[in-house]
């Protein structure tokens, strides 16, 4: 979070989303991925002291500022991105017979 030093106002909120999946790979290691970004915050009548901030409210107040629609994007494109790594419908790499 970054905010401003004089009164501990937490004006810009950064956020992970982590998504896992229940499939595992050939090495026993969960499907994953994430998305990361930050919201600036509304300063509310009253503040709470920093560091008495809890987390619960700031996860709240970061999905009401994106909003359902785009917390429900990052969701979605997180399992696309995980179905992805699961079965793969793209590839990279040279034919075997050009080495």
């Amino acid at each position: 979070m970054n905010g401003d030093a004089s009164d501990g106002f937490a004006h810009r909120a950064h956020y992970t989303v982590t998504a896992i999946s229940d499939k595992t790979d050939s090495d026993g290691i969960a499907y994953n991925d994430g998305a990361y970004g930050d919201v600036g915050l509304e300063r509310p009548e009253s503040l709470v002291p920093f560091d008495n901030l809890p987390q619960e409210d700031v996860v709240a107040a970061i999905k009401a500022t994106l909003g359902a629609d785009k917390v429900a994007e990052i969701h979605a494109a997180l399992d696309a991105r995980i179905a992805e790594k699961i079965t793969p419908t793209q590839f990279t790499g040279l034919p075997s017979s050009w080495s």
